[in-house]
């Protein structure tokens, strides 16, 4: 009776750690970590499926996943994607190491744990990515399967970084967004005009969705900080990883090579697959039927 009670307790702190409410058309819910609280956007809580969490890279938010949300819950899955930390109003700490990608990836365990989800699938783009790998890298028993876009294995993607031309030229952009100031002053002048220029392949509702958030107070400033704590000399190298994978790049891509791509296959020992598009980094806006046909193919081929 006194175990049956406790879970009973613990069920009703949790979900009073979770606020819903509907927004322009969308279902949201507010979730408080400690002194943190994420925006996340939500649907199909009341399907019977899988948990599925979405992970937005940079500069988006989890508006990036609009059209992919319906797609998941008509298939009867549970679907979270949150704005992570720095781009949630009531998660944008102040210091450069609250970015660390220890961080970040102990906030999608969080969010998980406060929606009770034993075990979910994992999505992310660019940034996203990045921290799903490392997710699914140290915290392999909560994944049941993991899909990355755009960005390849991270201790491939290094390498290439310290040895590869090609992806060298690509990621000469870090340098700059690492340096203090000046990126945020560079992306909000003339009226955000090189933030819009990012977004070519986005909707202009999207666009407008994106400029809400980065226009708020610290949202730029926050959003650069993850290369600041994360892109070092010190890399952290995640190794091999078991989880059923996917890996989908766009041959097109202005940021990531081809050759960490493949040299990703080296460290995967699960079940995996490589897919190559005939698209650009903007995976969700340019591929979106060929993308989100590989995503419920790699789910339902996986299921828990």
């Amino acid at each position: 009776m006194k175990y049956l009670l406790s879970i009973i307790i613990c069920t009703m702190a949790l979900a009073q750690n979770i606020k819903y409410y509907d927004k322009d058309g969308e279902s949201f819910a507010d979730v408080s970590l400690d002194e943190l609280t994420f925006t996340c956007r939500v649907s199909g809580m009341e399907n019977d499926g899988e948990a599925v969490i979405l992970l937005h890279g940079f500069p988006e938010t989890s508006r990036m996943y609009y059209d992919l949300i319906p797609v998941l819950v008509s298939e009867g899955f549970k679907v979270v994607a949150p704005d992570q930390r720095g781009y949630s109003p009531g998660a944008r700490p102040p210091k450069i190491s609250d970015y660390s990608i220890d961080k970040l990836s102990q906030d999608v365990l969080d969010i998980a744990d406060a929606f009770q989800f034993e075990k979910f699938h994992l999505i992310g783009h660019d940034w996203g990515s990045a921290v799903g790998w490392a997710t699914v890298a140290f915290h392999s028993d909560k994944v049941i399967s993991w899909t990355a876009l755009s960005v390849p294995h991270l201790d491939a993607f290094f390498e290439a970084m310290n040895n590869n031309p090609e992806q060298q030229r690509k990621s000469q952009y870090i340098n700059f967004f690492k340096k203090a100031i000046f990126p945020e002053l560079y992306f909000k002048i003339f009226g955000y005009k090189y933030l819009k220029d990012i977004w070519r392949k986005s909707s202009q509702i999207e666009i407008k969705k994106y400029l809400a958030v980065f226009k708020q107070k610290g949202a730029l400033k926050a959003s650069l900080n993850w290369y600041r704590a994360n892109i070092n000399d010190e890399n952290k190298m995640i190794g091999d990883i078991d989880t059923p994978t996917k890996i989908i790049y766009g041959l097109k891509d202005m940021a990531i090579g081809e050759k960490s791509v493949d040299a990703s296959e080296k460290y995967l020992k699960g079940d995996y697959k490589i897919e190559k598009l005939n698209s650009g980094h903007w995976l969700i806006q340019e591929s979106f039927e060929d993308v989100s046909n590989s995503i419920l193919h790699h789910l339902n081929t996986h299921p828990q």
